[in-house]
């Protein structure tokens, strides 16, 4: 019997097979084997206008962000200079001038 894979979504080891996609019982996800190894190979960060990011990019934000924990916020047209890319839902990491260091989502900014 082969090894399957655990769960992306939630870790399960009770895959099955049906047909060519692979089952999770816990929580109902459906995935196919090419599909994951498509999505790890081709992980590409895209701002909101579908450009690729890189380290060291400058981008501008496009919405006023609030910041959590603070009464401050982050203005619309704000550059944000030398950026890091990180895994995560936040997946730019940076430092913004006034507030300090921060973690940004990549749909609320666009290449500068």
């Amino acid at each position: 019997m082969s090894q399957l894979p655990p769960c992306p979504e939630c870790s399960s080891e009770y895959t099955y097979e049906d047909g060519v996609q692979l089952v999770c019982p816990e929580c109902g996800h459906e995935w196919s084997e090419a599909e994951v190894a498509a999505n790890e190979a081709g992980k590409v960060i895209r701002d909101a206008n579908g450009n690729d990011l890189q380290d060291g990019d400058t981008v501008t934000v496009i919405k006023d962000l609030k910041v959590k924990g603070s009464s401050s916020v982050v203005k619309v047209g704000t550059k944000v200079k030398n950026i890091r890319l990180v895994e995560g839902d936040h997946d730019i990491d940076c430092k913004i001038d006034g507030i300090g260091a921060m973690k940004l989502k990549s749909e609320f900014v666009k290449k500068a």
